[in-house]
């Protein structure tokens, strides 16, 4: 089990009631009381949850804990639903190429310009960016669409020629999906 790392920040007193509770709960708590302190604690752990009890400018993603006094259990409930939130976010995003997909809105990004994909679109880049090696249609057609490889059809065709047109109108990438003679790429 992935332990789950919760940083105080600037919060001593909500610090020492969950650092008690720390151990029972499989979080480990730590506390920061200064930005320098804070950055080192994430760069250390890659699943952490910030708590504070007020907005702080300078922290991009973190909980505020500013609705007090509150029950331990409502306020353990909230930590559990962060630490969700969190995780379901950090699971939907994957690096192809430079551009980042986001599987929960299905769209596709890269430095501000964002391109809106269907499922197929993003199960054809998926499988295509897990592969080192040239991706022939029917293993398309058969991992991609469930058909059977002796159906003639130009479905993957289709699909990859509006693929290649977004990416290309989008953010005038012409190499995103590269045809070789024995299938598809993305490098």
């Amino acid at each position: 089990m992935i332990t789950q790392n919760l940083i105080i920040y600037k919060y001593s007193s909500l610090y020492y009631i969950l650092e008690e509770l720390g151990l029972e709960l499989n979080i480990k708590v730590t506390f920061a009381d200064n930005e320098n302190s804070l950055n080192d604690k994430i760069d250390k752990h890659d699943n952490s949850l910030i708590i504070s009890d007020k907005k702080y400018s300078d922290i991009g993603k973190h909980f505020v804990l500013d609705n007090t006094p509150i029950n331990i259990f409502k306020l353990l409930e909230k930590i559990n639903i962060e630490f969700l939130k969190f995780q379901f976010s950090s699971q939907s995003q994957m690096k192809v190429k430079n551009y980042t997909l986001d599987l929960n809105s299905r769209e596709v990004s890269i430095n501000n310009a964002k391109l809106k994909l269907t499922e197929k679109e993003i199960s054809i880049i998926i499988y295509l960016s897990k592969s080192n090696k040239p991706i022939n249609i029917n293993e398309l057609q058969v991992k991609v669409w469930g058909y059977q490889s002796d159906i003639e059809t130009h479905t993957v065709e289709t699909h990859i020629y509006r693929l290649r047109k977004k990416f290309l109108n989008t953010f005038d990438d012409k190499e995103f999906i590269i045809s070789k003679k024995n299938g598809y790429q993305i490098k």
